[in-house]
């Protein structure tokens, strides 16, 4: 799915992503893809998950 970022910390590398569906998850460092190094607010990202957690996060599929 498609969601917006609504947070990145560049210390921590955490953030959330608000889901197209309207959705506020929060996202841990360790779901970020390797060619991520930084991400910006209002940026339009692709989200896999697993339940209501936040497994992967990629700008380019």
């Amino acid at each position: 799915m498609q969601a917006t970022v609504a947070s990145f910390d560049e210390t921590t590398r955490t953030g959330h992503v608000l889901t197209d569906d309207g959705m506020p998850m929060d996202y841990p460092a360790d779901s970020l893809a390797e060619h991520i190094r930084h991400l910006r607010v209002g940026q339009r990202v692709f989200v896999e998950t697993s339940g209501d957690i936040v497994t992967s996060i990629a700008i380019w599929r």
